[in-house]
């Protein structure tokens, strides 16, 4: 009987390394009063889940409230004002728009930050993220109005995901907002880029909708520089934000990429969600490592090819897969017409470099795409009618991070539709004055347009990455348009740009009086103010790891969400969405995993280990979020124990430095 060995897991929170036998000075680690002047100081500083959040989400806050630390205000009637639910959608709202969305397609670049993973693993914001844009769907939830209106009129160019950001947030300041799109439909890439099984058409049209419910005008067929002069623009609007987004296509630069039979990434996902695509083909490749590349890989894969061999070919049609399918799950009625596609992703370099979501790569393969790496296109083989037939690629190396191709090792990859997922740019058509050599826009700290005092721009046209980067931008557009039109300057804006808890805030809402405190808000032992040893460095600070006590959190596995099983035997024609949500229990008990880096989550374990009972709690009529307990330094010593066993590295020693 042959014994198990397990790995014993590395601890990575103990002060001393296994070997160390340096011998240090006692004072070092031991404090006593002859020893230190320091004592404890609340710091409070940016969780780095919120740091790495394109969008800037208060998701340490929203996570709180899932939770249960923070409740939904009390009403006059003595009752919780909202559901807590609610209560956590607005504040994840108040910097994106669109949670049930990016809950379900963000890459998440908050749970690759996410202190969580050096316990065990990260924690599932995203998911948490998307229950509750699903609980705000159904519960039918409506964004705010606004109380009071400016009289002032913004024109918004581009009615995809930044434009339509933008709006909700000037809206909410109460601005008045015009939107012009290019196109017959509002979303941008939400409704023409992603495909239904990773984000269903109803959700898209939900939020989209719960925007324009706010009040504004929409002019749709509408292209600036064609239809409307960016002249009467400037003439006839206070402001104007410019979002119109990277929806071209890069092409491929080899021979041959003129074939009728190539095309990009961005145009054939288009197709496919305006109806237009019947089917994809026999042999279907694609070059490119990111998402796109992944969504066209998985939709040709469900439409599959017409059968050569069957009579009807010439009258049969796909125009949408689930009214053929049985469900979306089979071929009823059509099996002897349709068939599966063989579809290929040529990659130039190894897959665990590829950008895309760990999850949607992982899925493609299931659905039976093929992968071939570590190759780069060398040109589009053509048959005597000029129609592709094959991709010829060369093998590659990678030495110093520089691509060096194997001399001879060319060969062909056969195929009836070559797609290039490999990035895309902007078509400043009508707005050429805007763009730099880069084809970008040249902005400023506020994302104001350089030289146009009143212009701003946000999402692609800066940068194309992410559509939570478009939501980013979009807020800070907004903040910047509203100084503008108050007439006030605008101001450098703060390193961490993100939407930050402000305790002073929050004690004012909660009815508490104190004296005039001017922010940020610094450290002291003397003020008689309710707030007097507290500092707040989130607009400047992300805490890391190494500042918590991570032993205090133990081994608590993810609350993973579920992928449908879908794989190459039943691919074809499944529009399904892939992603299952998780149910309120399972998002409460992933919120829980939270850490609460850099804010107190009301632990108990400063009051309790104290030797001075110098640390205790604040009065209930001074508390508030982040505010649980305060030191009397007549009695403190400053031996440091309340840090050591503070999990979240909100007390630090710094009063006296």
């Amino acid at each position: 009987m042959s014994a198990t060995i397990e790995t014993p897991q590395k601890i990575n929170f103990r002060r001393y390394k296994d070997g160390d036998s340096k011998h240090v000075p006692w004072n070092k680690h031991i404090f006593q009063a002859g020893y230190t002047y320091k004592c404890p100081t609340y710091i409070q500083s940016t969780p780095p889940c919120q740091g790495q959040c394109p969008a800037g989400e208060d998701i340490r806050g929203y996570l709180n409230i899932v939770r249960g630390i923070e409740k939904p205000p009390v009403g006059a009637d003595g009752k919780p004002s909202m559901p807590w639910q609610e209560y956590a959608w607005r504040r994840l709202t108040e910097c994106n728009p669109f949670p049930a969305i990016m809950g379900r397609v963000c890459p998440a670049p908050c749970q690759s930050a996410c202190n969580r993973s050096k316990v065990e693993e990260y924690v599932g914001i995203n998911s948490v993220e998307q229950f509750l844009g699903n609980y705000a769907i159904e519960k039918g939830l409506a964004f705010t109005k606004p109380e009071v209106e400016t009289g002032k009129r913004v024109a918004i160019i581009g009615g995809g995901v930044a434009g339509m950001s933008a709006a909700y947030q000037l809206r909410r300041r109460g601005h008045s907002c015009v939107v012009f799109e290019s196109s017959n439909k509002l979303g941008g890439m939400l409704a023409f880029g992603l495909p239904a099984y990773r984000t269903p058409r109803e959700i898209v049209d939900a939020e989209v909708q719960r925007i324009l419910d706010m009040g504004m005008e929409v002019r749709l067929n509408t292209r600036i520089g064609k239809d409307v002069s960016f002249a009467d623009l400037k003439r006839n609007f206070d402001a104007v934000f410019i979002g119109i987004g990277a929806q071209t296509g890069n092409k491929l630069d080899i021979p041959g990429a003129d074939a009728p039979n190539c095309t990009d990434g961005i145009s054939f996902l288009r197709d496919f969600n305006e109806g237009k695509l019947d089917h994809a083909g026999k042999r279907i490749v694609v070059i490119g490592g990111g998402d796109t590349a992944m969504d066209v890989a998985a939709v040709a894969r469900r439409l599959g090819s017409y059968d050569a061999d069957a009579e009807s070919r010439d009258q049969a049609r796909v125009i949408v897969a689930a009214r053929e399918c049985d469900g979306g799950r089979g071929q009823k009625g059509a099996q002897h017409w349709r068939q599966s596609a063989e579809v290929v992703i040529a990659y130039r370099r190894h897959v665990q470099e590829m950008p895309a979501s760990k999850h949607e790569l992982d899925a493609v393969v299931q659905e039976g795409v093929e992968i071939q790496p570590c190759v780069a296109p060398v040109a589009v083989i053509k048959d005597e009618y000029g129609m592709a037939t094959a991709l010829r690629v060369i093998k590659v190396d990678w030495v110093n991070k520089k691509m060096i191709p194997k001399e001879g090792s060319e060969y062909d990859i056969p195929c009836d539709l070559i797609v290039s997922a490999v990035g895309q740019s902007v078509n400043w058509s009508g707005l050429d004055t805007f763009k730099n050599n880069l084809n970008l826009a040249n902005v400023d700290k506020n994302l104001q347009a350089v030289g146009q005092p009143n212009v701003f721009v946000g999402g692609d046209a800066i940068k194309p990455y992410l559509l939570t980067t478009a939501i980013g931008h979009a807020r800070i557009a907004a903040e910047g348009i509203d100084t503008y039109l108050s007439g006030k300057p605008l101001d450098k804006r703060p390193k961490i740009d993100k939407s930050l808890f402000s305790l002073q805030r929050d004690l004012i809402k909660r009815g508490v009086k104190f004296d005039k405190i001017d922010e940020p808000i610094r450290g002291t032992d003397s003020s008689k103010a309710v707030i007097h040893n507290f500092d707040d460095r989130s607009d400047r600070y992300t805490i890391p790891a190494e500042a918590l006590f991570l032993g205090h959190f133990t081994h608590t596995p993810r609350k993973e969400r579920q992928m449908l099983a879908i794989d190459a035997n039943n691919v074809l024609g499944n529009i399904d969405e892939r992603l299952v949500a998780l149910t309120e229990a399972q998002a409460v008990a992933e919120a829980k995993r939270c850490m609460s880096c850099g804010q107190c989550f009301e632990c108990d374990n400063c009051v309790v280990y104290c030797p001075q009972t110098a640390v205790k709690r604040v009065p209930k009529k001074e508390a508030s979020i982040g505010r649980y307990v305060v030191t009397d330094y007549d009695k403190c010593i400053g031996c440091h124990i309340c840090a050591d066993v503070c999990p979240t590295g909100y007390i630090q020693m710094g009063l006296g430095e």
